[in-house]
């Protein structure tokens, strides 16, 4: 005779996945503020440029974006040797420099 299927267990598993991709979902887009500079801004700066973008309908628009996008992801990646330099010069900046009260997670 087969076990019976403990329900129970499956949906506490499936809640705790989508809670886990929910998770990450929320620092990769926080991460994605930071690394394109826009963790400078204000939250009413912020909010108001994503509003403007989500309301957009203009396809050539948004297709001009995804391209900007794709090349800085591009050129990210290249960089991405170099990161080790800018986060240790960063770290040795931040106590006199301003950007150090942005530059935390206050913007994600």
């Amino acid at each position: 005779m087969r076990k019976p299927r403990d329900y129970d267990a499956e949906l506490k598993a499936l809640e705790d996945k989508a809670k886990e991709l929910k998770t990450r979902k929320v620092q990769q887009l926080g991460e994605l503020v930071i690394a394109t500079g826009a963790d400078t801004l204000t939250v009413d700066e912020l909010a108001g440029a994503l509003i403007v973008l989500a309301e957009t309908t203009d396809a050539g628009r948004k297709e001009a974006w995804a391209k900007r996008g794709a090349a800085f992801f591009r050129s990210k990646s290249r960089r991405s040797a170099t990161a080790t330099d800018r986060d240790t010069g960063s770290a040795q900046t931040q106590p006199g420099s301003p950007q150090s009260a942005s530059g935390g997670t206050g913007a994600a």
